[in-house]
């Protein structure tokens, strides 16, 4: 039975056996000793625990799984050992001399040490294995091409793109093996760096400008303008967050109210209910919703966190790319279900009934519409609104006022009723169903017509646009009189050719041959006074003219223009314009 070790390898805790640890102890020691006088040791060290960290991390299956010497073993197979490497100044001043190949496999981080903005194009660049002037050339373009779409696509590479913080991450942002050498060479490499900057400083310009004690007015409006983007930034931040957390709120409010809707009795979802053709749970739908529109505006307010908060910790890559997959089939949902439901309106059909009326040409017809006050107390058509009403046995039916009704003339003997009831659905034999499932009804009581001016449906067929349309024939001859609350029901476009106008109603009207002829309206009365006979006065009207004549006065209007003779003035109008003259006492 091996003991086994508890260690903490930058900043990770592994359960380890006595053996590995003495191995791994070991290998540890001898590196610092290859490093002991190499300049940026203490890094070098730490990155290499680091990596080391990483690879355990990699061949663990579980957190509670104790690393052997064959883990090891293999870690140091990977790193290298110390030995094997020249720790020496000269093998970054000269040409490698080793014949190593193998390259690790890439992965994508954002490289903000030849950033511009976030990193994103050099890391693509690094990734892609092409320099990242193409790269941020390509978006440009595409940012410009696509009216700024791909500039949220920037923006959400660089949420969900990690940054290359350590230098094994660098390494494999550029597909080097991480082993000890190169680690040690990209440390080295970014010492020399930094002193070839410390050399190249003009310290005596830079002294100067000390001793002068003074700013330019260049440097001091430059000041000026990075605050100003500072503090907006900020405002950014603070705005971002602000609209954000408001909308996931809201969002959060409606996921619950909405999902629960299927499980609790919540007043008017049932109007969602009868709505929902395609029979999709709603707490589904409040589900895709919700991430559809959450996700982004979690990482907006992720971003505001971002810009106001500095060295913000990230949600790690899992997450971050755990939402973008629900985003992606919370999309996928919402259409399937769209094309469900537009499938549902797909095909409308509808079930026609005509029926012979026992009246005559010689008979008078009262007409109106009658309703119902169980489940409205108006009579007035109402083209798409709909409302859910319980009927004497409890049971929950769509209430519909959708009911058209026209009137046209017939050279039969009897009067008809033609009732066409429409319905749509998913097919042609559901929605023929469906307009078969509409309730609707009428009353002939002598010489008196009850139209329904509503219709019902069960709440088991929902809501699939059912319209009534009823048309009356009624035989030359017959005298009808409309009620005045048929008027909203009538109301109908010439295409209908509809021979019952607006305003007939509440008068007795006789049918022609595709017209009414009111028989107790007010004939309005004009007269005119045209005496042909008599030359001295009156009214003479022929095809050339007009003349009018009184006993001291004549107007005559004819091709020649407007003549106009009274005792005192004449007024004549022609094509040479208006001659006014008086006459002298």
């Amino acid at each position: 039975m091996n003991k086994t070790v508890n260690i903490n390898l930058a900043g990770t805790f592994f359960y380890i056996d006595e053996d590995a640890y003495l191995k791994l102890q070991r290998y540890l020691e001898a590196i610092k000793r290859s490093f002991t006088d190499a300049q940026g040791r203490s890094e070098i060290i730490a990155d290499i625990e680091a990596r080391i960290a990483e690879l355990f991390t990699e061949r663990m299956k579980h957190d509670k799984q104790v690393i052997s010497s064959k883990e090891v073993d293999d870690v140091i197979n990977i790193m290298g050992q110390p030995e094997d490497y020249l720790v020496d100044e000269e093998i970054f001043e000269d040409d490698p001399k080793s014949t190593y190949t193998k390259r690790s496999s890439k992965k994508l981080y954002r490289d903000t040490d030849n950033s511009y903005i976030g990193g994103v194009s050099s890391g693509l660049g690094h990734y892609l294995g092409i320099d990242a002037v193409w790269v941020r050339l390509l978006w440009i373009l595409l940012a410009l091409g696509s009216g700024g779409t791909f500039i949220l696509i920037y923006i959400l590479f660089w949420i969900l793109v990690p940054e290359a913080v350590t230098t094994a991450e660098k390494l494999t942002m550029t597909g080097e093996p991480v082993n000890i050498t190169n680690i040690e060479k990209k440390i080295r490499d970014g010492i020399d760096n930094v002193s070839e900057t410390v050399k190249n400083v003009d310290y005596e310009k830079y002294g100067n400008k000390v001793k002068s004690n003074s700013k330019s007015f260049f440097d001091t409006l430059g000041d000026i303008i990075m605050f100003c983007l500072k503090v907006f930034a900020k405002f950014i931040g603070v705005l971002l967050i602000l609209i954000g957390a408001s909308t996931l709120i809201g969002l959060i409010i409606g996921l619950f109210t909405f999902g629960i809707s299927d499980f609790a009795n919540i007043p008017g979802f049932d109007f969602i209910d009868a709505a929902n053709a395609a029979n999709t749970p709603v707490w589904l739908s409040s589900l895709l919703t919700f991430f559809f529109f959450g996700i982004p505006f979690f990482f907006l307010f992720y971003l505001g966190l971002k810009i106001l908060v500095n060295n913000l910790k990230s949600i790690g890559n899992i997450a971050k790319f755990s939402l973008l997959g629900l985003w992606i089939l919370s999309i996928v949902g919402l259409i399937i279900i769209g094309i469900r439901q537009a499938s549902e309106h797909a095909f409308d059909a509808n079930a026609t009934k005509t029926e012979t009326l026992q009246v005559t040409a010689q008979d008078t017809l009262y007409l109106k519409m009658q309703g119902n006050t169980l489940y409205s107390n108006s009579v007035y058509r109402n083209h798409t609104p709909y409302k859910l009403v319980y009927n004497e046995a409890d049971e929950k039916l769509i209430y519909s006022s959708d009911v058209r009704l026209i009137v046209k003339s017939t050279k039969d003997s009897l009067a008809s009723i033609r009732i066409e009831k429409t319905a749509e659905g998913n097919s042609y034999k559901a929605a023929r169903e469906r307009a078969n499932d509409i309730d609707y009804s009428y009353l002939l009581s002598g010489n008196e017509l009850q139209l329904n001016a509503y219709h019902t449906t069960a709440f088991k067929s929902k809501f699939r646009d059912q319209e009534v349309e009823v048309t009356l024939y009624l035989p030359e001859g017959l005298t009808l009189y409309a009620d005045d609350n048929t008027y909203s029901f009538h109301r109908n476009s010439s295409y209908y050719n509809d021979i019952l106008h607006n305003d007939m109603e509440e008068h007795y009207l006789k049918v022609m041959d595709d017209e009414l002829q009111c028989l107790d309206c007010d004939d309005e009365d004009f007269e005119v006074n045209i005496d042909i006979k008599k030359k001295d006065k009156g009214v003479i009207i022929n095809g050339d003219s007009l003349e009018i004549k009184g006993d001291k006065s004549l107007i005559k209007i004819n091709d020649e223009g407007i003549n106009a003779k009274s005792e005192s003035v004449n007024v004549k109008i022609d094509d040479n314009g208006v001659n006014i003259s008086s006459k002298k006492d």
